[in-house]
């Protein structure tokens, strides 16, 4: 088992490394897969590189660009936003939200954390200082700020007219998306320990889909922030804390009336839309974003395997075991392969019949940890350093 985001006792972060002995009192080794060797059945090719700031460093974060139309939007944890050209990475606009504290004196990082989104002209990031930003994305001017419940690290999710922001204490809150006011604020409940990192709601029919701290999906509807059912998907009971941790950070999928969502050390579950009942689960665990592609689901679990299984009822169809704790990013599907980045900096592409590789390429030295982005026919990659990366096949 490995953990890779910070666990919240209380008030008193945690940061857990490369084992659970401050729990288990024993040491739990995790070594990483050496790099596969790959015959490489094509070179995927870098278009444009652009820095972004900083970039996160050491801290765990969600920041990854978002697209609209010919513009990429990326952030720094500074406070950096930048609007770049999406054939060229040229820079269209670029805006500092750090705050300013006097002329002699440096700013005060924003703590931009949770990924960026765009719609309706705007560009929305939130911050670790519990601030959701809403800029123009024709010159990256603020439209709006407010201040939310807890700290925003998940992407913000625009929907009905409404900016849906999953804060770190455990609350879904829906602002307007005009003005920035808040319309409503759900309590999803959070235990005492818990992972660090929201799962981003996914809309449909009217009502936001969402996983909680505590194990459960939830159903909310997007008018009055009513909750319409609750499902448990995580039944944990290890003998520490941390193997009783399942949280639901993967953001919900919905397809064909089903919710399909995945919790660590819990279960990968397939909900019915309407009601939240359980059609079929399976022990598997994940603080990956899964994919829904027609009759398959992917999926990176908690020890970095990489698994195809049936949509009518889990059952593995492949697995891809060489990447072991290699910390790799949530999958992407472009250009037909599945697409998945690892902390040394490295994307690795797989054949999606097989689970085979077909393609590997180093990005960068600082690492790889939010999930690439396919925009305009490019596959976008945010490594750690702030580098911003456009490649095809």
């Amino acid at each position: 088992m490995q953990l890779r985001k910070t666990c919240f006792v209380g008030l008193i972060s945690l940061a857990l490394l490369s084992g659970c002995s401050w729990f288990s009192g024993e040491e739990d080794v995790v070594v990483m897969s050496p790099l596969p060797k790959v015959d490489n059945q094509f070179q995927p090719t870098e278009v444009w590189s652009k820095s972004v700031g900083n970039g996160t460093g050491e801290f765990y974060s969600n920041l990854h660009p978002a697209w609209q139309d010919n513009r990429v939007f990326a952030a720094d944890r500074h406070g950096t936003v930048k609007a770049l050209d999406i054939d060229t990475g040229k820079e269209i606009w670029s805006v500092d939200l750090s705050e300013k504290t006097g002329f002699l004196s440096s700013n005060l990082p924003a703590l931009l954390s949770g990924g960026l989104s765009v719609a309706d002209n705007r560009v929305y990031v939130g911050s670790e200082k519990a601030v959701v930003y809403a800029l123009s994305a024709d010159d990256g001017t603020v439209a709006w700020q407010t201040k939310v419940a807890g700290e925003a690290v998940s992407t913000p999710v625009i929907s009905d007219g409404l900016v849906l922001i999953h804060t770190g204490n455990g609350m879904l809150q829906a602002l307007n998306q005009t003005d920035g006011s808040i319309k409503w604020t759900a309590n999803l409940d959070m235990p005492p320990l818990t992972l660090r990192g929201e799962s981003a709601p996914v809309t449909a029919f009217g009502a936001a889909i969402v996983g909680g701290d505590n194990g459960r999906v939830s159903a909310i509807m997007l008018a009055q922030g009513q909750m319409i059912w609750q499902q448990r998907i995580s039944q944990t009971t290890g003998a520490t804390e941390i193997a009783r941790l399942g949280d639901v950070n993967t953001s919900p999928v919905v397809a064909n009336n089903m919710v399909y969502a995945l919790a660590y050390n819990g279960n990968l579950a397939a909900l019915d839309l309407r009601s939240g009942q359980i059609a079929w689960k399976r022990e598997v665990g994940s603080v990956n974003d899964l994919i829904v592609d027609g009759n398959r689901i992917y999926v990176v679990d908690q020890d970095d395997r990489v698994l195809a299984l049936d949509i009518q009822g889990g059952v593995t169809l492949w697995t891809q075991s060489e990447l072991l704790h290699r910390n790799l990013t949530s999958p992407v599907l472009f250009d037909g392969y599945l697409v998945a980045g690892d902390s040394q900096g490295y994307l690795h592409w797989v054949n999606t019949d097989d689970g085979r590789f077909v393609a590997q390429n180093k990005v960068d030295s600082s690492g790889l940890q939010s999930k690439p982005v396919v925009a305009g026919g490019k596959l976008l990659v945010q490594a750690n350093g702030g580098e911003v990366y456009a490649f095809t096949r």
